[in-house]
């Protein structure tokens, strides 16, 4: 009988724990699948982990430059087209500059040589945003407002200043695809969307990080370095420079492109330090033919080289290179 009221008992608790787990959990709106941030296959992967992370010291891209107020923009902005009804009572208005006045030149035939806006003003996108995320944006707007000038002078020094500006239009390219994927891999109002943004403010506000416990899949991957041993590199090359043309102008990469691969040289545990390889594009209705180059740090592709700007460092996938280290290329 005493056995009988203990189990009873035991199992009443059980039925009172569980009630008020669920009641917490659809409070929350935990699950368990939307704990982690998922960035697979994206650009940006590797940034986006390190911010969710709250692993600052691994992130290369500066609180203060363009590129990182660019990332912070158009996150807002997606945010606010694909995820509305998670927005807060207290949103806001996300504004954007327009010209308001025109300065135009002409010859004189009255044929006009050149169009500059000398006037701006605000206008609303049409868009809201969570209030504290677009007050840390529009602080590191006002960075970059206020160096404007040397902004414009480094750019202008720059030797490589064309190459940097197409590299430019392939990063938001890519971030643009990113923008489009995140809020499929990741639900609106996920736990880990939540952390990721905490983390973004804080980064952009120079504040600490909220510290996640455990090492990112991307550093663990980058000090364990690439695999040893026979690798496809033709299939390795062949990706990265796929993955690459997504975010091209104007050419086309048709993959399964690549030939003549070389190797130009190997670190001291054999693996490729530099290799090299031609492929087929096209372009305004004609093919042609270039090459690229592919620079390895520990064993992973580092960087990528195109033909037209042999000088410019385009940034490997970052999930293409996690799948790398992980023996998926190996022969």
């Amino acid at each position: 009988m005493k056995n009988k009221i203990k189990l009873l008992s035991l199992t009443f608790l059980l039925l009172i724990v569980f009630s008020f787990t669920e009641k917490v959990s659809e409070e929350l709106h935990i699950n368990p699948q939307n704990v982690e941030l998922n960035t697979d296959g994206l650009y940006y992967a590797e940034f986006f982990d390190y911010i969710y992370r709250g692993h600052f010291e691994n992130i290369k891209i500066k609180r203060e430059e363009a590129e990182f107020l660019t990332i912070f923009g158009q996150y807002l902005r997606a945010f606010g087209k694909q995820c509305p009804n998670y927005l807060p009572a207290n949103k806001v208005k996300i504004m954007q500059q327009e010209c308001a006045k025109e300065q135009v030149t002409t010859n004189g035939y009255g044929i006009e040589t050149s169009r500059v806006c000398i006037e701006w003003r605000w206008v609303w996108s049409g868009l809201y945003a969570k209030p504290d995320l677009y007050n840390a944006k529009m602080k590191i707007e006002n960075i970059q407002r206020s160096k404007g000038l040397q902004t414009v002078m480094a750019m202008i020094t720059d030797p490589n200043a064309m190459g940097n500006s197409i590299d430019m239009v392939h990063k938001i390219k890519g971030l643009k695809n990113d923008m489009a994927q995140i809020f499929k891999l990741n639900p609106c109002n996920s736990n880990g969307i939540k952390r990721f943004e905490e983390n973004l403010a804080l980064f952009a506000l120079n504040k600490a990080a909220i510290r996640m416990q455990g090492i990112s899949k991307y550093a663990v991957i980058k000090k364990s370095g690439g695999p040893t041993g026979l690798q496809n590199f033709n299939k390795l090359i062949d990706d990265l420079v796929a993955n690459q043309a997504r975010t091209w102008s104007f050419n086309r990469y048709n993959p399964g492109n690549i030939s003549g691969l070389t190797m130009l040289s190997k670190d001291t545990k054999g693996r490729p330090a530099s290799l090299k390889a031609n492929y087929v594009y096209s372009g305004f209705g004609n093919n042609g033919k270039g090459w690229v180059k592919v620079t390895f740090d520990n064993g992973l592709p580092d960087c990528i080289y195109f033909f037209d700007f042999p000088n410019n460092c385009k940034t490997p996938n970052s999930s293409i290179v996690a799948s790398y280290a992980q023996g998926k290329y190996k022969k």
